[in-house]
């Protein structure tokens, strides 16, 4: 009863959630009209506004791709396709990824259900960050936005996939378990015993159910996370942040720290990092690019609401440190 308590209470603030963010899409001018709000305010709605409507399209698209895991794929399948050699789970989770169309927002929820079926962590993790950073559409962008340069896409998909598969083998070593909470483990229980025999029919209907269930679940961790990183774009001055950004290594801190605020879609990331081409280094360049796809700040909440919030913290730095130790050792060549 509590259980079910808790799930209603958790899918009502979802639906509160989506329902605000869509009065704030239809409701926007009028409200203006009706009120005198400030510029700063206005400017916070239209970031906001943009991130939600960027994102979202991957979050369905990720929900989808979840919910076909859930119902068609079991155990077994995962037993017979992960190789037992931790080096080699980890490669092939990051090739796998590398291959996938995935935003950082669509890949969590895909990640939730493959560890839920029987993938190690470390696959998962491998997965999660080369999916939104180097597959074929983020590298074409990377190529258009600088100038048809193919040094600075190549580069990004060289080192973004060697760093990925350093982060994803150091917590091969260090993470034991799974580390989802509690509430996405139960979400999984008995599935695949539910369904086995069920008809083609009804499985895409348990398959939708459950990609709604899933939207749900993770569009008022976005939405959360969306509304913080306008609030720190809108309050926060870039100027104080160029300002800060004088060498090599704080110019890369200060661009991965944007990264982070940003939140932007790794499909579209480029063109505002070309933006940044004449103001700061290469390396500082590459940190964008990098680290952004890797975790921002709308990406951190949906991360919390399915691993231990103890994970995701670890997570974030050791990404953070292994993209900058990475960077600043290779500088010389970038």
């Amino acid at each position: 009863m509590g259980r079910r308590t808790h799930s209603f209470l958790i899918d009502f603030t979802g639906v509160i959630l989506v329902g605000l963010a869509i009065s704030m899409i239809t409701l926007g001018n009028t409200i203006e009209n009706w009120f005198s709000v400030s510029s700063a305010f206005q400017n916070l709605n239209t970031i906001f506004l943009s991130i939600l409507i960027e994102a979202v399209p991957f979050v369905l698209i990720g929900v989808l791709i979840a919910g076909f895991i859930q119902i068609f794929i079991t155990e077994e399948h995962i037993q017979k396709w992960i190789p037992k050699n931790k080096f080699l789970a980890v490669t092939m989770s990051c090739v796998v990824g590398a291959a996938f169309p995935a935003c950082e927002c669509g890949i969590v929820p895909i990640v939730r259900r493959l560890i839920a079926k029987g993938v190690p962590i470390y696959a998962g993790i491998g997965f999660l960050l080369t999916g939104p950073l180097i597959n074929p559409i983020v590298i074409f962008s990377t190529y258009m936005a600088f100038g048809n340069d193919f040094k600075i896409a190549a580069m990004r998909m060289i080192l973004g996939f060697a760093i990925a598969m350093i982060i994803a083998l150091i917590i091969s070593l260090f993470v034991k378990g799974n580390q989802l909470k509690p509430s996405a483990l139960h979400a999984n229980a008995n599935t695949n015993k539910e369904h086995h025999k069920q008809k083609f029919s009804q499985k895409i209907w348990g398959m939708l159910t459950h990609s709604v269930d899933e939207f749900f679940d993770m569009v008022k961790y976005l939405i959360i996370g969306a509304f913080l990183a306008a609030a720190v774009q809108v309050y926060v001055s870039s100027e104080t942040l160029l300002g800060i950004g004088t060498g090599v290594v704080s110019s890369t801190l200060v661009m991965m720290g944007l990264a982070y605020v940003l939140s932007l879609c790794s499909e579209a990331d480029a063109f505002i990092g070309a933006s940044f081409r004449n103001l700061f280094p290469t390396t500082a360049i590459m940190g964008f690019l990098i680290y952004g796809p890797m975790i921002d700040l709308k990406n951190t909440f949906m991360m919390l609401s399915v691993f231990k919030a103890r994970f995701v913290f670890f997570f974030v730095a050791l990404v953070t440190i292994v993209v900058l130790s990475v960077l600043i050792l290779v500088q010389g060549i970038l």
